[in-house]
């Protein structure tokens, strides 16, 4: 489906008023709603909370038009919204053979998880202060020389050094997935072979001398065992898919102005 951007206004005037059929969306209401937008800059997360009202004001319009925001059981604009989708949109169920072949070409999503027993000591520096992060570093090299020497103590150092409350299980974190720590930290240790890492590992928080205790790595899991997850993948694809060209369509009939849709405006309705 084309993407098509939002309409960009020369010289620095100011943008036209967003408009749904007859209903403008103002812009305090724009302001509201950016809070449920979190992004890299505020013209981003403005666009976006843009696209969502006009999307939620597009279906509303579709659902009182069908008069489906009638009555007292449904008089709330969420459970209009969501009775309207539930008629008009047009969802298959993936066939048996459509799950099998989208668990062979994606096994990487339906595996296990590959697990690290992992231990770290946390020598805490804010990301904006230069001098704590370079006394920081330099601690941690000594503390890893040291380590490299007697690997023994790394129990004493996490409880003497660390900022972590790990500190007081001797630094041990446990078993963890993928996305269970902060993600600078998480990227690395995916990285890393089993043993001491011989050099402090940076996050927002600081530095982490970290050790691998042990590795299990994930394994692919038969299709049995997992065809409720593919069979829901498949389902979500296609909802937004179908979501994506229905609200084209009501776009295209209403009328919008002042910004236009984009692939990710069904994605934020969804979530």
């Amino acid at each position: 489906m084309q993407k098509i951007d939002i309409e960009l206004i020369p010289g620095g005037a100011s943008p036209p008023p967003i408009r749904v059929g007859a209903v403008t969306i103002e812009e305090a209401d724009i302001a509201q709603e950016m809070q449920y937008h979190p992004a890299d800059s505020a013209g981003t997360a403005q666009l976006k909370a843009a696209r969502a009202l006009v999307v939620r004001e597009l279906l509303s319009q579709r659902a009182a038009a069908l008069g489906l925001a009638e009555g007292e059981a449904l008089d709330d604009a969420d459970a209009a919204i969501a009775a309207l989708l539930e008629h008009e949109l047009d969802v298959p169920e993936p066939s048996v053979e459509d799950c099998r072949r989208f668990h062979a070409a994606h096994p990487e999503r339906f595996s296990e998880p590959t697990l690290l027993r992992v231990r770290h000591i946390l020598l805490a520096a804010a990301p904006d202060d230069a001098e704590a992060r370079d006394a920081g570093y330099r601690q941690g090299e000594k503390l890893l020389n040291a380590l490299a020497e007697i690997s023994e103590r790394f129990t004493e150092f996490a409880m003497r050094h660390s900022a972590c409350p790990s500190k007081e299980q001797g630094g041990e974190l446990g078993w963890l997935a993928p996305g269970q720590t902060v993600a600078e930290l998480d990227r690395a240790l995916q990285h890393l072979p089993e043993g001491l890492h011989d050099r402090p590992l940076a996050s927002r928080y600081g530095w982490h001398l970290v050790s691998i205790d042990e590795r299990r790595e994930g394994r692919e899991l038969p299709y049995e065992q997992v065809a409720e997850r593919v069979r829901h993948s498949l389902r979500e694809q296609s909802t937004r898919r179908a979501l994506r060209h229905y609200l084209l369509m009501l776009e295209a009939e209403i009328g919008v102005e002042g910004v236009t849709l984009d692939d990710d405006s069904a994605n934020s309705l969804m979530q």
